[in-house]
């Protein structure tokens, strides 16, 4: 049966309709999850797997462990002085660790790192993790709108020479560049007094 010119027509005009919705939506969608699964995390660890942390900035060099004889508290101050960690401090900063992602890569001539902060970093965070791996992050200064931090992740040169910077959270800022003192147990942890017990009493 012979068709309909109209009738041919409508349904070429549906075959094509079909075939825009799919590739600009359905396709659209596919490469859009390519694009978010890009932006990857920086490291394969969980924050049990993290055994020590060393933190340097401008102004301290602190190196904490995990305590292996309590979970109160989980963190120890090794140096500069030896004292209970503040696990919620720590624990901020191992977060921001495991959950980093990375927003951007760039690739630079290491005569070049002075342009991003990282030939004098604000901070430098060496983990070990109780595999005995290591790694590293560098922190530079902000990029032009503040919204990341230029940033090493076990630094390395490329055959070619170059370095690969990375775009992190500016939080990272904010969890290290601390005074000593935020890093200890509070006092009022540390003295607490304990639960007084209940009395027994003595039956006449």
């Amino acid at each position: 049966m012979k068709l309909p010119k109209t009738t041919l027509i409508l349904i070429l005009l549906a075959l094509g309709l079909g075939g825009f919705v799919y590739f600009h939506e359905i396709q659209g969608a596919t490469q859009q999850a390519g694009i978010q699964n890009k932006k990857q995390q920086i490291f394969a660890f969980t924050a049990d797997d993290v055994q020590s942390l060393a933190v340097k900035t401008q102004n301290i060099t602190l190196n904490l462990e995990r305590n292996g004889q309590s979970d109160n508290p989980k963190w120890l101050i090794k140096s500069p002085i030896s004292a209970p960690g503040n696990d919620p401090i720590v624990s901020y900063l191992l977060n921001l660790l495991v959950k980093a992602e990375n927003n951007s890569t760039l690739s630079t001539p290491a005569n070049q790192l002075g342009e991003f902060g990282l030939d004098q970093p604000q901070a430098t965070i060496n983990i070990k993790l109780k595999n005995q791996q290591s790694h590293q992050l560098i922190l530079g200064k902000p990029d032009y709108n503040k919204g990341f931090l230029y940033a090493q992740v076990d630094p390395g040169t490329n055959s070619n020479g170059n370095i690969n910077l990375l775009l992190v959270s500016p939080d990272f800022g904010n969890a290290v560049n601390r005074e000593l003192s935020e890093w200890k147990q509070p006092e009022n942890i540390i003295n607490a007094p304990s639960t007084p017990q209940p009395t027994p009493t003595t039956s006449k």
